[in-house]
């Protein structure tokens, strides 16, 4: 995720108090001057920490690792954790522009969504995981009783940690990546398109809209239209357990969140056709050459693409 925030600051004056953030921060001065010190993570806790700081104050910062005059141009980088403040000169007001970039993005995040999914499958595909627990365990462990020795506590110890380490094998890292993508592509703005892509895809059809989408639209797609995905990255193919899902950007709605993700459900033999549009971006291919079984498949598929914008074709289409 990306954001972009602009702050207009009068002369002499300060805005946040001393603070670190959850994210990477990229401060490009457009007006005026700014005068910044950066300082280093306090403990080894706030090195690249998962959430913002509560404001700070002066004596709890020690020395500054960066203290610098921004000027119209200038552009500052300080990343996660790395506590910062900023106040105007007392002769010129500052107008910047910050964007924040990288949240939530670690490993830590990703195996929240994995760990999960892997317990679920062990509980489900290996017994080990739904045998009962001790029936006295509740008498030797717990941490009022962590520094008894008992065979017991080191057997349900190693136990624990058997269990664990077998959570790898279960582990569906590929579907946790997925998982993460369609979140990613629900926050995602829809595509901002340029003239040329506008005419050759949807949005730039002669149709009527209604309700946010094309009506009554007669596209003609043949065997011999040439096509391609509108942009990379704006697609995901995800199989989960109600069946294929196709999910999508391009009719997500410029409010956050405002709508549910947008996706397609696919038949299972349409996966190939989803790869090789995948793979074979930016170049255009033929609707012929997708691997459908039959060619009505395959007209089926690019036009549903083609209508959800999904897909551009290399010349404008004509209108029926």
């Amino acid at each position: 995720m990306a954001g972009a925030n602009t702050y207009l600051t009068p002369p002499g004056t300060q805005g946040f108090a001393p603070h670190y953030d959850d994210i990477e921060a990229f401060v490009l001065q457009l007006e005026g001057k700014k005068h910044w010190r950066v300082y280093r993570p306090r403990t080894d806790a706030e090195v690249l920490p998962q959430f913002s700081s509560a404001n700070l104050t002066q004596p709890e910062l020690g020395e500054p690792v960066l203290e610098t005059v921004l000027e119209a141009g200038d552009l500052l980088y300080f990343p996660r954790g790395f506590i910062h403040q900023g106040d105007c000169l007392p002769d010129a007001h500052s107008l910047h522009i910050t964007v924040s970039s990288y949240q939530r993005n670690s490993w830590g995040d990703f195996l929240e969504k994995l760990l999960p999914a892997a317990l679920q499958m062990a509980l489900e595909e290996d017994v080990e995981y739904r045998r009962g627990l001790p029936m006295d365990y509740l008498r030797y462990m717990g941490v009022a009783n962590s520094d008894t020795v008992d065979a017991r506590r080191t057997a349900f110890v190693e136990k624990v940690q058997s269990l664990i380490k077998k959570l790898v094998d279960y582990a569906p890292i590929d579907a946790a990546v997925d998982q993460r993508a369609k979140s990613f592509l629900h926050d995602c703005l829809p595509p901002m398109l340029t003239e040329s892509e506008k005419a050759q895809s949807v949005y730039g059809f002669p149709a009527r809209w209604q309700d946010g989408g094309p009506c009554n639209v007669d596209i003609l797609i043949t065997k011999d239209t040439e096509v391609r995905l509108l942009r990379h990255g704006i697609v995901r193919l995800c199989n989960e357990e109600a069946g294929v899902m196709l999910y999508y950007t391009t009719e997500n709605s410029r409010v956050y969140h405002k709508e549910e993700p947008k996706f397609l459900e696919l038949d299972p033999e349409y996966t190939d056709s989803i790869e090789f549009l995948l793979s074979s971006y930016p170049n255009h291919v033929s609707v012929a050459n997708l691997p459908c079984e039959t060619l009505e498949e395959k007209i089926s598929l690019a036009t549903l693409l083609f209508e959800k914008g999904i897909l551009t074709t290399k010349k404008p289409l004509a209108k029926v």
